[in-house]
Formats: C-alpha cells, structure tokens, sequence
C-alpha cells in the first residue's frame, strides 16, 4: 500500500512571490524528494517514457536511484536523455507525469518533474555537471543560427559529436525565449548563463548581438560553414486585427515579457511597458497570456482581467482524452492562483480610445458546439457585446510561425509552408529544429527535435 502522498503545496505563498520576481516554486529538501521517490512503483509498462516524454527520460531508473540516494548515478542517467534538464524541470508541463500510472490509480502522480529539479541542481552543487571536450574534433565548422532551446541543445549535441560550433545570437546574450520570453518567476536567468558557462569550456562560441539577415549574411554562412542550422523559433506573434488597434497601449505579449526581462536582468534600466496602477486585460489564455498576468501583478496593476475564446475546460479529465492523452482539463497556473479575473467564451470585437489612448474594449460572447466532447466550432451571441474598462493590453494569442519573407528564408531560398514551417535543405547542409520546423509547441518537444536533427546533421556529414 502507497502510504507517502504526492505534495501538492509547491509554491511559496501568493501573498509573498507577487513581490519579487524570484522563482515562485519552494525549495522541497532532498527528504521530501526521495520520499516521493518512493511513489514511483514498479508499474510493469512506464508510460511517462513512452505516451509521456519526448526525450525519453528514463523515469523508473532515475527515481530508483533517488531512492537510494545515489544521485551521480540519478544524474547521469537522466543526462543520458536530457542534458539541459535545468530547465524543462522548471518549464515544462510534466508530460510524463499525466502519462504516470499513478495518475490512473490515485489521479496523485509521482513528482517526476521536482525530482528531475532536485537531481540536475544536485548535480551541479556537486561537481557532477562537466563540459564535455570531445576527445577528437571532425573538422567541420557548424553554424547554429538562434539559442533558444532547440538552438542551445542543438549546439551542445553537435559539439559532443567532435563538431566547431558557433552559436549565433541577435540578442545581446543567449538564450532566446528561456531568456527572453520566459519570466523571472519562472526561470531565473543566472541558470542560463550557468549552462552557457558549461558550454563555452566545452568549445562551443556564443557571437550575441548578431543579426544573420542584417549583421551577417545567411548566404554568407552557408557557404563558409560545413552546415547551418537554423533554431529561430516561431518569431511571427499572432495579432488581433480589429477597429482600434493602432491605439497606444496595446501590446504583443512578448514585447511587454521582454521588456521587463530585460529590465529584470539590468540589461535596461526600466520596463518600458508598466501596469502598475492600470487596468490590465489580458487576450489568450494560454502560458503567455498567464506570463502577462503574473507580470502585471508583480508591476502592480489595479485588476487583471484574462480572457479566453474557448469555454472553460471540465474541472476533471474529460471522456475524449482518456488516460494516457493529455487531458482535456481545466488547469490553473502559478500566475493565475496569484490573482485577477479569468472569463471564458469572450471575443474581443474592438478596442476603444481616448486621444490616442486605449480606454476600453468591446467584449462579446461566444457559444461554442462540441464534437466529441471538444469545442469545435463557435458562433457570436447576437447582442451580447459590452464595454469594458482598461488602460492596457496585451494580446497573447500563439504564434504564426516564421514570416514568408523572413530574411533568412530569402537568402537561403528556403520554403515556409503555409503553417510557417520553415523548411529546411539538407542537400545543401541547411536544417532546420524546433519550433522553426515543427510550428509552435513545447520546450521539451523542441528539445526533442532538436536530437533528431542532429543525429541528421551527423549523419549528413558523415557521407
């Protein structure tokens, strides 16, 4: 019989996190964590590997080795499949933890994301973590255009493989949405250039500050490199094209997330976009939009106010998404717990102004029709429009994908599929990873990606 519950009290109080910009998750001590270890039982089929991660981390094993207190051995077999786990520990939605059979007998999975947390800091803390010199360079000189987290792990794996790699960077250091898009609270930066310190002794050269399109030819790098590979991400943000757009104080989401990053880490001296004092509404409900809210609470908004088109998912696992699925449910961020107003079904029909201003926005409502048991299609509720108060906002609606006339694109002459796929050449040794090739989606599966065109990259070079 399981006698050692599954803590659900992860977070340190709303009431204190909403003051700083410090990681909102508390510390749980290396007793709490091999406790919990405890829960992963010997199931006889793991579905966190397979139905869960997309790397492949060996859960079983890496909780058997907590267990016992053998945290090298933790740390290297967990290494084996994920070798940036500091941060899908933190940013991650725990894909193998809805896969974990524990969340079909008890809906309690075991913690694997907070051990796979505690494993790599523990592993730093002691020496553990190393960079990996190659014993023998192959000659080949690599171009990683982007580190994010496709791009960064893209680098480290090419490196590994005896490869020259220089990472290429607009910013004016690396790390792309991990540091620029993510918050603070979320995942603090020193991380970053923890591993990038890793990486530099390893051989890999980070050049930030450097625009490929502006700064540097991409044609240039094709053909001075023996492969260029290509981890922009989804650059393209969804905007909202309604009456009043133009009016000041309306704003992507990034351009407010990346402002006050920037702001955080002293890169700037100030935020250029602050809600304190504001009525904030936030547009999209997902982890951007969620991102937005818990900045503007940080900044010290009046209200905040997310909306979402689609209508509240069921509070427990719907019947079209049975385990091991991903479950169509309603879940609740970090950001959201902390405060502010959440409404479902609304549709943003018009902004509304004063001098030039933002002063509000008319709100609709939706009804949507469902198709085994999803919201598929929805249709505005004649007359239900009605104004609403707000001095900012932030439009937090996904991603496009990269522009059909990205610079980039042009001078390689690469395709972008009408999804903003940009599509890679391998023939010429030009590949592209992550959310570049696949569309916008999840850090890990990124990541994930990021193996697969590696081990093409290798393989291509290899001939």
């Amino acid at each position: 019989m399981q006698t050692v519950e599954r803590i659900h009290d992860i977070y340190r109080p709303a009431a204190e996190r909403v003051r700083d910009f410090a990681e909102v998750e508390r510390s749980l001590s290396e007793a709490d964590l091999t406790a919990q270890a405890t829960r992963c039982m010997a199931c006889g089929i793991p579905f966190c590997l397979g139905a869960g991660c997309p790397l492949g981390n060996v859960v079983p094993e890496t909780s058997a080795y907590v267990r016992a207190g053998k945290w090298r051995e933790a740390w290297e077999i967990l290494a084996a499949t994920s070798p940036l786990t500091e941060f899908t520990s933190r940013v991650c939605p725990a894909l193998c933890e809805n896969a974990c059979v524990n969340n079909l007998a008890t809906d309690s999975p075991v913690m694997i994301r907070q051990l796979e947390k505690i494993i790599i800091e523990t592993a730093f803390a002691r020496g553990y973590v190393r960079p990996v010199v190659p014993a023998v360079r192959s000659g080949k000189q690599i171009a990683v255009i982007g580190s994010g987290p496709a791009g960064l792990l893209a680098a480290e794996l090419l490196n590994r493989a005896g490869h020259t790699v220089s990472v290429f960077e607009k910013n004016a250091s690396p790390g792309g949405l991990l540091r620029y898009g993510i918050p603070d609270f979320k995942l603090e930066k020193a991380l970053i250039d923890r591993r990038v310190r890793v990486m530099e002794a390893g051989g890999v050269k980070f050049r930030c500050g450097t625009e490929i399109g502006k700064d540097i030819a991409a044609d240039y790098l094709a053909k001075t490199f023996d492969a260029v590979v290509i981890a922009i991400g989804t650059p393209a943000a969804r905007d909202l094209n309604v009456p009043g757009r133009e009016l000041r104080g309306i704003h992507l989401a990034l351009e407010y997330l990346q402002g006050e990053n920037r702001a955080v880490s002293g890169e700037s001296a100030a935020a250029p976009i602050n809600a304190k004092g504001k009525r904030v509404l936030v547009i999209g409900g997902g982890d951007t939009g969620s991102d937005c809210v818990g900045t503007a609470l940080r900044q010290q908004a009046s209200s905040v106010t997310q909306i979402d088109i689609i209508p509240a998912p069921p509070a427990t696992r719907s019947a079209a998404t049975p385990w091991p699925d991903w479950p169509y449910q309603l879940t609740t961020s970090s950001s959201q717990k902390e405060g502010g107003e959440r409404l479902w079904n609304r549709l943003t029909k018009k902004f509304t102004g004063k001098s030039g201003t933002v002063s509000g926005a008319e709100i609709a409502e939706v009804k949507w029709e469902f198709v085994n048991g999803r919201p598929a299609k929805f249709a505005e509720v004649t007359g239900s429009g009605q104004p609403f108060k707000t001095d900012l906002v932030f439009i937090a609606m996904g991603f496009t994908g990269v522009p059909a006339d990205s610079a980039i694109a042009k001078e390689l002459a690469l395709t972008v599929t009408p999804r903003g796929q940009l599509v890679g050449d391998p023939a010429r040794h030009i590949f592209t990873v992550g959310d570049a090739r696949t569309g916008q989606s999840l850090v890990v599966r990124a990541m994930a990606d990021a193996g697969q065109i590696v081990a093409a990259v290798n393989a291509r070079l290899a001939r």
